[in-house]
């Protein structure tokens, strides 16, 4: 009985190992992960020197992008790039964008060929920088807007510590700004009605007559003054009209050279020299007023030299003010570093 158990069961196992190797036979095999490669080259010019520093950009849609610059050498490298398609993108200032591909394979490095780039068509380097011509019409441009109380003209000082000197136009352009200028003329009109109050150069008489006299002397005094003095003889000697704001050192020694850039100014050449311009232009503004102050007020000689030397001692006191009391109140002041 048993061996007739045993017999029957030969069979049934004959068929589970059949069965168990046709299973076998149908499992696929593992198939293993592809490794890691790399990438790497060399740039060139047309000439075949090396150019440092281009960007190498790879792409590919295994990987995320990628980015490095070309060393001294010349050479790139990659690591572990995933297999697959891939693309270079080379790109250098001065030449033109060129591109390299081709596909990885697992675990492979790739060495691509020397890549050769081509100057760029219609490259051209520019550099701009203004002249000095155009950075002293900038501060002048600066200087016009500057006004104590944001009302008075102070056009003439310059907070600068490195101005430039100006061309003959814009020292004319400076002078025009101030004499035409709306408070200009309505500090001549307040000139004017002292000198009515006070009967000043009583040979105008007095009523509306007198005070348009008196008004047109004292605008004339002006005009003539800033386009002689800061205008025409500064043109001519290549001196600078402008106060030089100092703002450092003692009290005594700003009280001083405020004082003494009524005689002394700087030269176009940026050395300080005699202010010929000034003290010519005070003279000569004295000398022509003597055309139109009433006959009985002209002293000839004596009234030139006498509204010369007020005209020193008036641009002594200003550039005092000017040193310790007008930059904390003139608005519009540009900042300097």
């Amino acid at each position: 009985m048993a061996f007739r158990f045993k017999s029957a069961l030969i069979p049934l196992a004959f068929v589970g190992l059949g069965w168990t190797c046709l299973c076998l036979g149908q499992t696929p095999p593992a198939t293993p992960n592809p490794a890691p490669g790399s990438i790497s080259g060399t740039v060139v010019d047309q000439s075949g020197a090396v150019v440092s520093g281009a960007r190498v950009t790879l792409t590919g849609e295994a990987h995320s992008s990628q980015e490095v610059l070309s060393g001294d050498n010349g050479q790139f490298s990659f690591a572990n790039v995933a297999s697959g398609a891939f693309e270079l993108t080379i790109a250098s200032p001065g030449f033109a964008t060129q591109t390299s591909s081709g596909v990885l394979s697992s675990g492979e490095t790739r060495i691509v060929p020397q890549i050769a780039l081509a100057v760029a068509a219609n490259v051209t380097d520019v550099q701009v920088a203004l002249s000095r011509t155009e950075v002293a019409q900038e501060q002048v441009k600066d200087e016009e807007k500057q006004r104590v109380f944001g009302v008075f003209p102070n056009f003439y000082v310059t907070y600068d510590p490195h101005p430039v000197a100006l061309t003959s136009k814009q020292k004319f352009e400076l002078a025009w700004k101030t004499t035409i200028d709306p408070v200009t003329f309505a500090i001549v009109g307040g000139i004017a009605g002292v000198q009515q109050a006070q009967n000043t150069f009583s040979g105008y008489g007095q009523g509306a007559s007198g005070y348009g006299k008196r008004f047109g002397a004292a605008y004339a005094d002006l005009v003539s003054g800033t386009f002689i003095g800061s205008a025409i003889l500064p043109s001519l000697l290549k001196q600078d009209p402008r106060y030089y704001y100092k703002g450092s050192g003692s009290k005594r020694s700003r009280i001083l050279y405020a004082i003494a850039n009524s005689v002394i100014c700087k030269g176009d050449n940026g050395h300080w020299q005699p202010n010929y311009s000034n003290v010519l232009g005070n003279l000569a503004a004295g000398g022509i007023s003597n055309l139109y102050y009433p006959a009985q007020n002209r002293n000839g000689v004596a009234l030139t030299f006498e509204n010369a030397a007020i005209g020193i001692g008036a641009t002594a006191a200003a550039n005092l003010v000017e040193e310790f009391l007008m930059r904390k109140l003139t608005t519009n002041i540009p900042k300097h570093d």
